[in-house]
């Protein structure tokens, strides 16, 4: 069947707007004359693909919507559901797969909606899940799944990712501090749970720093006090944590040596980029949300029985404190040049 206007849904968060990216090349090579439109959340969309993969991008701010008051989310809800209405979808995708994917789904006017297999919160009763060969593997082969039975052939893993040429200037303008080369350390993580040790990373740094390398902290503003932190540690580190934009990460990452992380949304864009890179998992399981099929990725996973538990807050929580920084340098220095 042919489609001309699809709707993708995938609001959140970085990680799995990443993870989405292969469905979505694979779905413009299968339905090369149809218009796409992704509706993200503007704060996980610097990598939503520019055309001519994507045509069109649709925001819903959640952190505005947060703050208005309920006649005002009424008239959001209203003022979002006439200009899904005004796009004349033909086939909404929800790779999102919460209620609010959900509720987005059922206002878009469009009465053919699917999902894929793990729709929670009431949403596989709106959109069609759709469960196929993969269906207990990686997320990114469960989004795939959807594409394949829509009859797109996936030949290959592909991201199609920006050109941050322009980003790396900014970058370089913003701190002649960047000197080829060196290692890129994010040290945050949404969940707490997911987070090592600020003293194992300022360690790791002390240890990379000694072989002559400069080591740059990364991330968002709210990463800004974990830097910190880890910079009072390990003088001779650059923190850039809070002073780039998404892209301006990208840009950094696209130009290291080696980058090391828990598991976090910067994570997958080195392992797009197929950079070498260190990863470290306690609470998550690498299986389902790791780097997929990356030669250039190594995966250390903690060695506490409880790993895999998926809990974003723990009463022990020593999983990750179990990852020692030897263990990671040992691993750093195997994907040094």
């Amino acid at each position: 069947m042919t489609y001309k206007n699809i709707l993708i849904i995938k609001m959140s968060s970085l990680g799995d707007v990443l993870h989405t990216l292969p469905a979505v090349a694979a779905l413009r090579k299968g339905f090369p004359e149809a218009r796409l439109t992704w509706l993200v959340h503007p704060q996980f969309s610097a990598f939503v693909p520019d055309p001519p993969i994507i045509d069109e991008v649709i925001y819903f701010d959640k952190v505005k919507f947060k703050k208005m008051s309920l006649a005002e989310k009424w008239s959001y809800f209203w003022q979002m559901r006439d200009l899904l209405h005004s796009r004349h979808f033909d086939l909404v995708i929800d790779m999102h797969g919460l209620f609010k994917s959900a509720v987005l789904a059922a206002i878009s006017g469009c009465d053919n909606r699917i999902g894929f297999c793990e729709m929670w919160e009431g949403s596989g009763f709106v959109s069609k899940p759709i469960r196929g060969p993969h269906a207990k593997g990686h997320a990114i082969e469960q989004y795939l799944d959807v594409v394949r039975y829509l009859g797109c052939k996936v030949d290959e893993i592909c991201y199609p990712m920006p050109d941050l040429q322009k980003e790396w200037q900014a970058v370089i303008k913003k701190t002649e501090a960047v000197k080829e080369p060196y290692v890129v350390l994010v040290p945050g993580a949404r969940w707490e749970t997911k987070k090592w040790p600020p003293e194992h990373f300022a360690k790791l740094a002390q240890m990379i720093l000694q072989d002559g390398k400069q080591v740059i902290l990364a991330g968002g503003p709210e990463d800004a006090p974990i830097g910190a932190e880890i910079a009072a540690q390990a003088p001779g580190v650059t923190d850039l944590t809070g002073k780039t934009g998404l892209r301006e990460l990208g840009a950094l990452i696209q130009h290291c040596e080696v980058y090391i992380s828990g598991d976090t949304g910067p994570l997958f864009i080195a392992s797009a980029m197929k950079k070498p890179s260190v990863a470290l998992y306690g609470p998550t399981r690498p299986g389902r949300t790791g780097p997929y099929k990356s030669s250039e990725a190594v995966i250390i996973t903690t060695p506490e029985p409880c790993r895999g538990c998926l809990k974003k807050h723990c009463s022990h929580w020593t999983c990750m404190r179990s990852i020692t920084p030897e263990v990671v340098y040992n691993e750093y220095k195997k994907k040094a040049q």
